[in-house]
């Protein structure tokens, strides 16, 4: 072992490396050592992480769940995926779709799906999910004041996680759709690492900004083996409710480009529409509130895309 270490040094610091490899034990043979080694390493390293990460579980009853992210806040996640989730149901009314607000810090669910009060406990002690439109919901905003500031540390938030995917009776749901919190944090990893995901969903507006971290929050997915299904551009573009004038306030194809660069599909654009932030902020989203507008059209395009993608590259 000393022997290898010197040799190794020697190889690394000196100009006349191959002679002194040749004379010492023969280059050939050292790089065969060094490889064997850097194997067994690897695969220490990989048993040792293996043991270390918790084993997926599926949800009770959920047949596939389609976790919507977003590199940054401010982007329209939250709006997005309830509104990908009433478009899934829109477009198959057999199907049963569930949400699921992973966003601890700033649950906005309750808000966008006008609801309000504490969850029932089942006999098995388990939380009822509160319904609108046909959906079941569960959100930490359920379980706080509604302008509580919820202060805490990383194992906390973790543990609430925990609960919130575990301790809720979904029922039978053949799509729960997860609204992440903004970044590729503590809560992602935890997340895709704990549960089983069909994909995800990546919402980004076409600013250069907000694409940087779309594109972190797409390749971390891809480290922790989560197929991306694909991206969405939100507020895409504005048009004048007076003269129909259109205008890219936050640049044009910026998503369809990063699309094109990860080599992942395109959804789908969403459009800047004063009536989305209005029915949004009354609680009533726009794909059942305004069913035959064009914006709501725009996300059930988005939720047909996402079916097809999952049926393309089942998990």
């Amino acid at each position: 072992m000393v022997l290898w270490s010197r040799v190794t040094y020697v190889c690394e610091k000196n100009d006349t490396s191959s002679k002194i490899c040749e004379g010492l034990i023969g280059k050939k043979t050292m790089f065969s050592i060094l490889s064997a080694g850097e194997r067994a390493l690897q695969e220490r390293q990989r048993q040792h992480m293996a043991r270390g990460l918790p084993k997926q579980k599926p949800i009770a009853g959920v047949k596939e769940v389609i976790v919507v992210a977003s590199g940054k806040g401010g982007v329209g996640k939250s709006t997005t995926a309830v509104n990908l989730a009433l478009g899934l149901m829109a477009n198959d009314q057999s199907k049963s779709v569930g949400i699921l607000d992973a966003d601890v810090y700033g649950p906005s669910v309750p808000k966008l799906m006008n609801l309000k009060g504490n969850p029932e406990l089942t006999d098995k002690n388990l939380m009822r999910p509160l319904v609108n439109f046909g959906i079941p919901c569960m959100s930490m905003g359920f379980l706080v004041e509604e302008v509580a500031p919820i202060v805490w540390r990383g194992l906390m938030v973790m543990s609430a996680i925990e609960k919130l995917i575990r301790q809720v009776d979904w029922g039978n749901l053949d799509y729960l759709v997860i609204d992440m919190p903004p970044g590729t944090g503590d809560v992602q990893l935890s997340i895709t690492q704990n549960i089983p995901i069909a994909g995800a969903v990546i919402v980004s507006t076409p600013q250069d900004i907000a694409l940087l971290d779309a594109r972190r929050g797409a390749e971390m997915f891809r480290k922790v083996n989560v197929q991306v299904l694909g991206l969405v551009q939100n507020m895409s573009v504005f048009q004048c409710p007076k003269c129909s004038h259109q205008t890219h306030i936050f640049g044009s194809d910026g998503a369809k480009e990063l699309a094109q660069t990860l080599g992942v599909e395109m959804l789908g654009d969403i459009p800047l529409h004063l009536n989305i932030r209005e029915t949004s902020d009354k609680g009533q989203p726009v794909v059942v509130s305004s069913p035959d507008s064009p914006e709501a059209e725009a996300y059930r395009r988005v939720a047909a895309a996402v079916v097809r993608r999952l049926a393309e590259h089942p998990r």
